[in-house]
């Protein structure tokens, strides 16, 4: 260790015994592992129990000259961090926040109460078996921010996957020791998109450069937007065969918006899934069996609760569970505990960003040329989809797949979880593996949690899905 590093850090363990942690770290410009250890999260408030493992939070900036920042959330391993793949989780919109979803209502492993003021630990966090990095991206999401204020104004795919890029090659400087480990991307929703387009730039990059900079070895995405006429084909098919919709309404539906962007629709069609949204009532289409969260919420605290619900990728599955999330994060001691530079982020916390929906730039109508691309470079890919969802249904992922007319390798079958359920159905293919997950919507995580568990320890391990032992009576 350098005589300026012990240095510092003497100086950082000072300040941390006089309890002025937050304050110490705006006294000095450390070099990246020691910025680590500025990011270390000590305790969070509403935390009424202990954990085994070690986690970090901060920012990244992925551009120095308009000083766009983004900020991550990181959970190591709960055993043995250093032998454990690293997972990347993204959620879509786009918009909306990795921590909101991803982090307190999915996989991690702190989930928040009714209270919106307490932490509970989810027993099916996916850093039982990996370490989990979510990422609030882009900017004007979630804690991330940018110095220029026309930056959250003027996102797009393409300014997304250059700066995700920028943000993980500068992640792994300020954490040296997973450089090496094996590194996988998943997320769900628009995350169809950020998830491929990421994995791209960095086979592009470790190309470019002759050697693997960052260790890809695949991604996994869920009920995600892949191509728009293929979704569109198949979220009408999807409402029509569970009768939420009229024959003629289904028919309507195809002919005004089957060629239509999924993110920017026509005035026709926006009209045609207004009047699908009359015929379908007030349900949840992320979750169409389960009840929508009625309790103390109005639709009117969400402005885009307003508009249709066909094709609308930013709500969330409970609303209520959303809420629980926004008191937390807005509370200035949670806040402080995370290291948010609140001078530079929003003044109110909030789980979905409108201005970078509604002024989204650049989506692409297919990312099915990403994926033709990606099945050739040998990572691994899987996607899964819940087949209760009616956003982004089974129906449309099957399409999508369909349409890179892969030979399969293994069959359609079902799967089992460990209590010898039927979580789902799954089919190989060459370079890709597809699986449903039974009874789960929008957010698989969210609604089967065990079965997203045994869904992440599959893909890790290489793995298919499980079978049914049978047990022999002789």
């Amino acid at each position: 260790m350098t005589t300026l590093n012990w240095v510092f850090n003497l100086s950082l363990i000072i300040c941390v015994a006089k309890l002025h942690f937050i304050s110490c770290r705006a006294s000095f410009s450390p070099d990246p592992p020691n910025q680590q250890l500025l990011d270390r999260v000590l305790k969070l408030p509403g935390q009424n129990f202990n954990v085994s493992f070690a986690h970090y939070a901060g920012y990244v900036t992925v551009n120095k000259e308009s000083g766009r920042a983004l900020f991550y959330w990181f959970f190591e391993a709960d055993e043995d961090p250093s032998s454990k793949p690293l997972v990347l989780w993204l959620n879509g919109g786009p918009g909306c926040s990795s921590i909101a979803y991803g982090l307190a209502e999915e996989i991690g492993p702190f989930h928040v109460e009714k209270d919106g003021k307490t932490l509970y630990l989810n027993p099916y966090s996916w850093n039982k078996v990996a370490n989990i990095l979510f990422l609030d991206s882009p900017v004007g999401v979630g804690f991330s921010y940018s110095n220029t204020s026309s930056d959250s104004l003027n996102n797009g795919d393409k300014r997304t996957a250059t700066d995700n890029l920028e943000f993980l090659l500068q992640w792994f400087e300020r954490f040296p020791q997973y450089r090496g480990s094996d590194f996988y991307i998943t997320g769900e929703s628009y995350a169809g998109h950020y998830v491929p387009q990421l994995s791209q730039a960095i086979v592009r990059h470790n190309s470019k450069n002759d050697q693997k900079i960052i260790n890809l070895k695949g991604f996994m995405v869920g009920n995600a937007l892949t191509d728009d006429f293929h979704d569109h084909l198949g979220v009408f098919q999807f409402l029509w065969s569970v009768g939420m919709i009229s024959d003629q309404t289904f028919k309507q539906l195809n002919v005004l918006c089957d060629f239509q962007s999924f993110i920017h629709a026509s005035e026709r069609c926006e009209k045609a899934l207004g009047n699908a949204d009359e015929e379908i009532g007030d349900i949840d289409m992320y979750s169409i069996f389960t009840p929508p969260c009625t309790a103390n919420f109005s639709r009117l605290s969400h402005p885009w609760k307003r508009n249709r619900k066909v094709g609308l990728l930013r709500r969330a599955y409970d609303p209520c569970t959303e809420r629980h999330s926004t008191v937390y994060f807005n509370l200035p001691e949670v806040q402080n505990a995370i290291h948010v530079h609140s001078k530079n982020s929003p003044l109110k916390w909030e789980t979905c960003s409108d201005a970078v929906n509604e002024n989204w730039k650049d989506s692409p109508r297919s990312v099915l040329n990403v994926y033709r691309e990606l099945l050739h470079s040998g990572i691994r890919i899987w996607i899964f989809s819940g087949d209760t969802d009616a956003v982004i249904p089974v129906t449309s992922t099957r399409y999508s797949i369909d349409a890179l007319k892969l030979p399969t390798v293994s069959p359609w079958r079902a799967w089992y979880d460990d209590d010898g359920q039927v979580g789902g159905w799954t089919q190989e293919y060459e370079g890709l593996t597809f699986v449903t997950v039974r009874g789960a919507g929008h957010e698989v995580p969210l609604h089967k949690p065990k079965q997203a568990l045994t869904l992440i320890k599959s893909y890790l391990s290489g793995n298919s899905m499980p079978k049914l032992e049978l047990v022999s009576d002789l």
